[in-house]
């Protein structure tokens, strides 16, 4: 039999139903500009009709509905969007963060400048043209000297520039490697959360939310993928679980640690989260990268084989190997460049340099000259750019610029075609040595010295004419001019690269992202919409009360009172 308060029971559910989803309503308007929120909406479901299915129910003439209730309040989100956005947004997290180094590196190479130094290098040739001209002129000397000074200083600042940028690497390195184990660790404890409360019953969206804006931030870091763990005990249908993170590659395969996909969070609760750890060999270069357990487990990864994201672009620009001799990276490589430059174009100018003859001294005595460039300084960990600076004989004196050519009417007869021979021959390893012995043997010359004409600029001319020598520079070969400017080039091809794959990924970001915002993002048009939906409903609910009020009130003082 059914109840006289039947209705009013109906009317009181339809009316709390629609204050639950007044109060959504409310909750995601005073949201509409928290960074991260996902609207939600209440699902409304039907309570179960009366008489329910059985043997005893009784016989009327149909089921009748006893009314809605607030099933769940379930987040408007689609899964699908979030793992579009991530993959993106881990693609934006690498190339923005190599775009920058490279920018960076163009910024203090400066090429092509006033400053640049390929410009010093050109100004260096053109003062020993000048110095060919009026060899004995001290103006033209002290322009050789300070143009020589001012490579040596440029190899110098372009070598401490870059390191400088370098070692700042290391540091954002590291703040980014705590940043990731500091999400991990969240990530972690709102899993544990989450696993708590959902066997009850409930739906967390906040903590789901929180799990999302955690995913976003380290997919920018590492590449990710994630998954869903449902949770047991008496879960809502609406509730989404814990988070599964496994580090994958490039082509979305998970890395294997013997065998075993590398979870670096664990949903379930069943293997201990991980903490990156990342290996600096000297203070010089990354030669580990690995995942580590609260146990002291070691998930080691191959360092030339890292999962792409905001920290491989790190690694890259700062240097990674596994040992000194291998080290590759993006300052590493340009470092190395300009010490093997720096290097060659010294060692053959103090060839040059070594081959010709200072200004006579008071007595007419002309020294052998000794090196333009001083490159002492150089050690395993100091390269030529650093160490290169111009000779303390140079410095101390202008009449040590060895710009004059030994005079071959002084070297005795039958060693005169001997020295012809020495220098065209072809510029082997013993070339410069080979010259260097016969003009420092006293016998091959006329009164056991050589002598120097005044106003010769034969060794000068040579020493310019280094401009068009092509030299080896590791395994490629060129001018000093073309082999820097091919560096440059490499360089200018690298940064235009990353640029167009940065904005390629930002504007597939930016599509994705526009596509999430709106099945995500709360709309108030929409809010104010559904909120007078609501209000107009509970209000109709409101009504039907003080309709079934009134026919209580008839029922009650209105029947029955014949015969009083």
């Amino acid at each position: 039999m059914l109840s006289t308060f039947h209705a009013l029971e109906t009317a009181r559910r339809a009316m709390m139903t629609q204050q639950y989803a007044l109060h959504t309503t409310g909750h995601n308007m005073a949201n509409a500009n928290t960074e991260g929120y996902t609207r939600q909406r209440v699902n409304f479901t039907q309570t179960e009709s009366y008489p329910a299915v059985g043997k005893n129910s009784p016989s009327v003439p149909g089921n009748l509905g006893t009314g809605v209730q607030a099933g769940s309040i379930q987040r408007v989100r689609e899964q699908f969007l979030d793992v579009q956005y991530r993959n993106e947004t881990n693609k934006v997290g690498y190339w923005d963060t190599r775009n920058a180094a490279l920018t960076k590196m163009e910024d203090v190479l400066n090429e092509p400048s006033e400053q640049g130094l390929n410009r010093q290098i050109d100004m260096f040739w053109t003062s020993l043209q000048d110095l060919t001209v009026d060899p004995e002129d001290s103006g033209a000397r002290s322009v050789v000297r300070q143009r020589a000074l001012a490579v040596a200083e440029t190899f110098n600042f372009l070598h401490d520039s870059l390191s400088a940028i370098k070692s700042d690497y290391k540091k954002e390195i590291e703040v980014t490697q705590r940043e990731v184990n500091s999400i991990l660790s969240q990530l972690d404890a709102v899993n544990d959360q989450i696993r708590k409360i959902e066997p009850h019953g409930y739906v967390t969206n906040d903590l789901y939310d929180q799990q999302d804006r955690l995913l976003d931030q380290l997919s920018s870091m590492i590449n990710i993928q994630v998954q869903r763990e449902k949770s047991g005990g008496q879960a809502n249908s609406a509730a989404e679980g814990a988070v599964t993170v496994t580090l994958i590659n490039d082509q979305g395969n998970p890395y294997l640690v013997n065998g075993q996909p590398l979870k670096l969070v664990d949903g379930t609760g069943v293997e201990a989260r991980k903490q990156l750890d990342i290996t600096f060999e000297n203070a010089n270069f990354v030669s580990g990268f690995s995942f580590v357990t609260n146990d002291g487990t070691v998930h080691q990864l191959n360092v030339n084989d890292l999962p792409r994201g905001e920290i491989k672009a790190l690694i890259e620009s700062y240097g990674y190997g596994t040992n000194i001799n291998d080290v590759m990276g993006v300052y590493p490589n340009m470092i190395h460049e300009l010490n093997n430059m720096a290097e060659v174009f010294a060692t053959e100018m103090n060839h040059i340099h070594s081959l010709g003859f200072t200004l006579a001294d008071r007595n007419g005595h002309v020294q052998q000259g000794g090196n333009l460039f001083d490159l002492s300084g150089i050690a395993p960990e100091v390269g030529a750019a650093k160490a290169i600076q111009l000779d303390a004989a140079i410095v101390s004196s202008l009449n040590n610029i060895a710009a004059s050519g030994v005079n071959t009417n002084g070297i005795v007869t039958g060693q005169q075609q001997t020295y012809q021979n020495l220098l065209h021959a072809p510029r082997d390893g013993a070339y410069y040595d080979n010259l260097r012995t016969f003009l420092g043997d006293a016998n091959n010359f006329i009164g056991g010295t050589p002598t120097a004409f005044a106003g010769d600029g034969t060794n000068a001319k040579r020493l310019a004419d280094v401009k068009d020598i092509v030299l080896t520079f590791n395994n490629d070969s060129g001018t000093i001019s073309t082999y820097y400017q091919g560096v440059i080039g490499d360089m200018a091809v690298t940064t235009q690269e990353a640029t167009r794959m940065l904005n390629s990924s930002a504007s597939l970001q930016d599509s994705v992202d526009y596509r999430k915002k709106s099945v995500s993002n709360v709309s108030l048009d929409e809010e104010m919409t559904m909120m007078i939906q609501y209000q107009h409903a509970y209000n109709a609910a409101a009504r039907n009360i003080t309709m079934v009020d009134e026919m209580l009130d008839r029922i009650i003082n209105g029947m029955g009172v014949v015969g009083r």
